[in-house]
C-alpha cells in the first residue's frame, strides 16, 4: 500500500487524473469529428463548389473506416506492448491526419486525412477503457467512466458550436478548426506522455497495490474461446444495438425534423443536441447507482435499454412538437452515453484480466460496425419509402433483441453458477 498512500500524500491519486486525461482525450477526439460536418458548405466552396453531398458525406465515412479497423489491431496491441505505446503515436498519427486535411488542396487528400485520422483515433478506446479498468477503484468504476464518457458530449457541443462560431458566423477558414483540433492534440499527447505509467511501473503498482484485487488473482487468458463467450458475445450484440440507434439518431434526426415534422432553422440543431446534452446527467445518476448496487449491473442495463428503446419508439409517434422534445431528451438520458459506462464496467469484471484491452477492442468494433451501417441503411430506407420512420423502427427492435439476449446469456450463467 506504499505506493497508494505516497501518491495521496503527494498530490492527486492516479486513477483520478487517469479520469481527468481520459475525458480530456474524448474532448479532443469529438471536437474534430463534430467539427467537420457543419462546415461541409464551406469545404465544397473551397474546393470548387461541384462536389456532391454523398462525397462529402463520405469524408465521415473514410474517418470511421479507419476508427472501426483499428479497434482489434489497437486492443491487441495495448495487451502486449502497454497503453502508453499505443496511445501515443495513435495520437501523433491523428495530429499528422488533421495537418493534412487543413493542407488539403483536394477530396481525394481529405479522404486520406480522414482515414489516418481515424486509424490514430482507433488507438484511444482499447487503451482507454484498460486504463480505468485496471486503476479505478471497484465501487467507482461505473461512476468514472460516466465522467471519462462526458468528454465525448462535451467535445461533441465544442466541434458544433465552435465551427458554427468561428466559421459560419466570423467567417474564418474551415482549417481553423483543424488548426485548433492540431493544438489540442498536441496537449493531449504530452499529457499521455507525463501522466501515464509505463508498463513496468503499472505492472509494480498492480502487483502492490489492493484497488486491484482481481490483477492478483491467477489470470484467464484471452483466446477466441472466451472472446466469444456467450455472455461476451451476447455483450457485442447489445452494445452494436446502443451504438447503432445512436449513430442512427444524430446522423438523421436533423433531417428527420426538417422534412417530416416541421422544425425550421435553429430549432432543428437545438432539438438534435438535447440528445447528447441530456446524456451527461444521465450517465453520472445512472452509474453511481450502479456503483453502490454493484451486483444488479445487468438490471440497470437491461432497464435502460428497454426504457431507450421505448423513448425512440414515442419519438417517431409523437403528435406534437412539445412531446417529441420530451420524448428525445428521455431517449438522450436513459439512451447510449448514459448505459455505455455500466455496460463497460460490467465488461471489465468479466472480461480476461490479461485480454482486457483485445476485449474491449473487440466490443467496440462491433459498437463501431453500427457507425458505418446505420446511416446508409436509414439513408437507402430513406430513398426507398420517403421516410425515416422505419429507421427508427429498426433501432427499436435491435434494442429490445439485444438486451433480451443479453439478459438470456447473464441468466444462464448466474443458474449455472449456482448448479455447482
Amino acid at each position: 500500500m506504499e505506493k497508494t498512500e505516497t501518491t495521496a500524500k503527494n498530490g492527486m491519486e492516479y486513477w483520478k487524473k487517469i479520469i481527468i486525461l481520459l475525458c480530456a482525450g474524448w474532448v479532443a477526439i469529438w471536437i474534430y469529428r463534430a467539427a467537420l460536418t457543419p462546415l461541409y458548405p464551406q469545404i465544397n466552396q473551397s474546393l470548387g463548389g461541384n462536389i456532391s453531398d454523398t462525397a462529402l458525406g463520405s469524408i465521415s465515412s473514410f474517418y470511421f473506416m479507419g476508427y472501426v479497423s483499428m479497434q482489434i489491431p489497437a486492443g491487441f496491441l495495448v495487451d502486449k506492448i502497454g497503453k502508453k505505446k499505443v496511445l501515443i503515436p495513435g495520437f501523433i498519427l491523428f495530429a499528422i491526419a488533421a495537418f493534412l486535411v487543413a493542407q488539403a488542396s483536394s477530396l481525394t487528400m481529405i479522404y486520406v486525412g480522414s482515414l489516418l485520422a481515424g486509424v490514430g483515433t482507433g488507438s484511444f478506446y482499447g487503451a482507454a477503457y484498460s486504463l480505468t479498468a485496471q486503476n479505478i477503484p471497484q465501487n467507482k468504476k461505473s461512476f468514472s467512466t460516466a465522467i471519462v464518457n462526458s468528454g465525448s458530449a462535451v467535445g461533441s457541443g465544442l466541434g458544433m458550436i465552435l465551427s458554427s462560431y468561428l466559421v459560419v458566423q466570423l467567417k474564418m477558414p474551415w482549417q481553423t478548426m483543424m488548426y485548433l483540433s492540431i493544438v489540442l492534440i498536441v496537449f493531449m499527447i504530452i499529457a499521455f506522455a507525463s501522466v501515464i505509467r509505463s508498463s513496468k511501473l503499472e505492472k509494480e503498482y498492480l502487483v502492490e497495490t489492493t484497488v486491484q484485487e482481481k490483477v492478483k488473482a491467477p489470470k484467464e487468458k484471452v483466446s477466441l474461446k472466451t472472446l466469444l463467450a456467450p455472455r461476451m458475445l451476447f455483450s457485442y450484440i447489445l452494445y452494436f444495438a446502443t451504438c447503432y440507434a445512436y449513430y442512427m439518431t444524430v446522423t438523421w434526426l436533423p433531417n428527420f425534423l426538417a422534412t417530416e415534422r416541421g422544425f425550421e432553422g435553429a430549432a432543428i440543431g437545438f432539438s438534435s443536441s438535447l440528445v447528447a446534452f441530456a446524456s451527461i446527467p444521465g450517465a453520472l445518476i445512472f452509474s453511481k447507482l450502479a456503483d453502490k448496487y454493484m451486483t444488479h449491473k445487468v438490471k440497470f442495463i437491461v432497464i435502460l435499454e428497454l426504457l431507450a428503446a421505448g423513448m425512440l419508439l414515442l419519438t417517431v409517434q409523437a403528435t406534437n412538437s412539445t412531446f417529441l422534445l420530451i420524448s428525445l431528451i428521455m431517449y438522450g438520458f436513459l439512451g447510449k452515453l448514459a448505459v455505455e459506462p455500466i455496460i463497460i464496467s460490467w465488461l471489465g469484471e468479466n472480461a480476461p484480466s490479461v485480454g482486457i484491452g483485445t476485449t474491449l477492442g473487440v466490443f467496440n468494433f462491433f459498437g463501431m460496425m453500427s457507425s458505418v451501417v446505420a446511416p446508409a441503411l436509414t439513408g437507402l430506407i430513406s430513398d426507398n419509402t420517403g421516410s425515416k420512420v422505419l429507421g427508427f423502427y429498426i433501432s427499436v427492435g435491435l434494442l429490445v433483441i439485444g438486451s433480451l439476449l443479453f439478459l438470456m446469456a447473464n441468466l444462464s450463467k448466474k443458474q449455472s453458477t449456482i448448479k455447482k
